[in-house]
């Protein structure tokens, strides 16, 4: 197994600054009072796609040889992953081929369409989107780009906690969203590299706590049945993420319902930005009180900003 490191996020950054956005770190004064904390935003919102998931797709992709990318590229994805790597796919110029669950948010179909990915839809557990995409690769002769669990897609990921780290210098926490693990896996590439004294703590939904009990246990315990409004954390542990995970990062934290649909309210009613639930769960794990963040420079990973406006949760 192929573990990344701190050597391939440095140079997944000169890749990926060549496609991607350098994004914005933004703070709120009122949400500073709230949480007697100095905390700052990496907008990822802002990002092409829509969320951190294009600097990990461009750089697998742009990573590809000729023969591998000239065969397609294909994935099973929420959202996010799919539409970066039809981006991604485009500005390559190879074809796409994405197995989404057929109840991911529309909103994330119409961006995947959009961006001249063909669509294969399947039942929404990981089983079925691993068999579908099984059958796609066997038909098309397409590269898998595994959506976390992939060297070139964390080193990618890992370029937005660099950016953090580079534009605010040394932080006391740096928090961040997990899934598949993705990017907590590259940011913990980064901050251990950049910033050893900093904290790199996961949040994860209470209804999807995979990455919690795996954390806990010391090895990955599958996500059964997940639930949770954050649609974009679903996903169990990748091999490669865990190995990074259990190593480098500071603790895991689950988060509650509420708590995630309070800390989005709340950034969007005091930040006039747009974030999707998986994007609330850092801030909702200090609303909580499960991370103490008081007088403390903290570094929060905003990871998207696709959602459904038809069906907010406030």
């Amino acid at each position: 197994m192929n573990v990344p490191t701190y050597k391939q996020v440095d140079k997944a950054h000169i890749r990926v600054r060549q496609y991607a956005h350098r994004t914005p770190i933004l703070s709120s004064a009122s949400i500073n009072r709230i949480s007697g904390a100095k905390i700052l935003f990496k907008c990822e919102n802002f990002q092409k796609v829509g969320a951190f998931k294009f600097r990990g797709a461009i750089n697998a992709v742009m990573s590809l040889s000729d023969g591998d990318a000239g065969r397609g590229v294909a994935t099973h994805s929420s959202g996010n992953h799919a539409a970066a790597l039809a981006l991604a796919a485009r500005k390559r110029g190879v074809d796409a081929y994405v197995v989404m669950p057929e109840n991911a948010p529309d909103i994330k179909k119409k961006a995947v369409a959009g961006y001249g990915a063909t669509i294969y839809f399947c039942k929404p557990t990981l089983k079925a989107r691993e068999s579908a995409l099984a059958e796609v690769i066997a038909e098309t002769g397409a590269t898998e780009i595994h959506p976390y669990d992939n060297s070139e897609v964390i080193s990618g990921q890992g370029t937005a906690a660099k950016e953090l780290l580079e534009d605010e210098g040394d932080l006391d926490l740096v928090l961040a969203p997990v899934g598949g693990g993705g990017l907590l896996a590259g940011s913990a590439l980064s901050v251990s590299h950049l910033s050893p004294g900093t904290k790199l703590i996961g949040c994860e939904p209470k209804g999807a706590d995979d990455a919690y009990r795996s954390f806990l246990k010391g090895e990955i315990v599958p996500s059964n049945n997940p639930k949770t409004i954050a649609d974009g954390l679903l996903t169990s542990l990748g091999n490669r993420n865990f190995a990074i995970i259990k190593e480098k990062v500071e603790q895991i934290v689950t988060v509650s319902e509420d708590s995630i649909v309070e800390a989005m309210r709340l950034v969007w009613e005091r930040m006039k930005i747009v974030i999707e639930p998986s994007s609330a769960v850092p801030l909702g794990a200090i609303l909580e009180g499960k991370i103490d963040p008081r007088n403390q420079k903290t570094g929060i990973i905003i990871s998207g900003g696709n959602l459904d406006l038809e069906n907010l949760p406030f």
